[in-house]
């Protein structure tokens, strides 16, 4: 590489898109340390494995620390772990929701909290939020992954206003559907209602088995790797495909309704 090596944080590195963004960045010589929960776990090559578990402040402040203690800065974050949440919204216990919270929006708002005070000082600063194409519309039975998708969404466009005179750039990255292993993670209600149980049964069944999830994750890790080289870096990037491309623009031009019964119908 010609320019300097940047020092990227990717939160979630261990695994699935994470694991794809850290690998590919590594490769092209720049400095990640990549984050779990879990001191063992395997990063990509020449990824810097370092603990950091969102849901607690003063670890992600330990970790940014470290990280700036060694290496002097943090040029990039990439806020990229997250959990899945499924089920019926009614089912759906209050503090269950509030986990996916945690995690999804305010675990990257305590990244963030951690790392701006050093970006402000140096004038200069990337933060990537991975979202989700379901930020744009409530999936069924993921009403609260797509109220957390959206969420972070608002967060870091305001984000984006508020840091932007100090030299911090905030980018929004909404993937669909990638080969990871998020499904088998997902936070899920204990019991389902009689009510809810066939169609919920049914979307997942759908959901679980489709094509959705055929995508390699490194189409991601390049899209983010274009966004740390780009000068101009866009606002929003959406990385989706198919049907999942297509329902993002439907849901603005159809009516509501109409789109509604769309959905439902590609869960039935």
């Amino acid at each position: 590489m010609s320019h300097a090596a940047k020092v990227i944080l990717v939160t979630g590195g261990s695994s699935g898109l994470g694991r794809a963004i850290s690998a590919r960045l590594a490769a092209e010589g720049q400095i990640v340390y990549g984050t779990s929960r879990k001191a063992s776990a395997e990063m990509a090559n020449g990824v810097r494995a370092l603990v950091l578990d969102l849901t607690d402040e003063a670890s992600v402040n330990q970790a940014v620390e470290e990280i700036i203690h060694r290496e002097g800065r943090i040029d990039v974050v990439v806020n990229n772990a997250g959990v899945g949440v499924q089920g019926p919204a009614e089912d759906t216990p209050p503090a269950l929701a509030a986990q996916a919270f945690d995690t999804n929006v305010l675990g990257a708002h305590r990244v963030c909290r951690a790392v701006l005070p050093h970006m402000r000082g140096v004038r200069n600063g990337l933060i990537i939020n991975v979202s989700s194409v379901a930020a744009h519309f409530g999936l069924p039975y993921r009403a609260f992954y797509s109220a957390t998708k959206a969420a972070l969404d608002r967060y870091g466009e305001a984000l984006a206003i508020e840091v932007g005179r100090f030299g911090v750039d905030v980018v929004t990255v909404q993937p669909g559907e990638f080969k990871t292993s998020i499904a088998g993670s997902r936070l899920r209600p204990s019991s389902i209602s009689e009510a809810n149980k066939a169609p919920y049964e049914k979307a997942m069944g759908i959901l679980d088995g489709s094509l959705h999830y055929s995508r390699d994750p490194d189409e991601l890790a390049r899209v983010v790797q274009k966004i740390i080289n780009s000068p101009h870096p866009k606002t929003h990037y959406l990385v989706a495909q198919g049907i999942q491309r297509v329902s993002v623009f439907a849901r603005k031009w159809m009516p509501g309704r109409m789109f509604q019964r769309m959905v439902g119908k590609h869960y039935e």
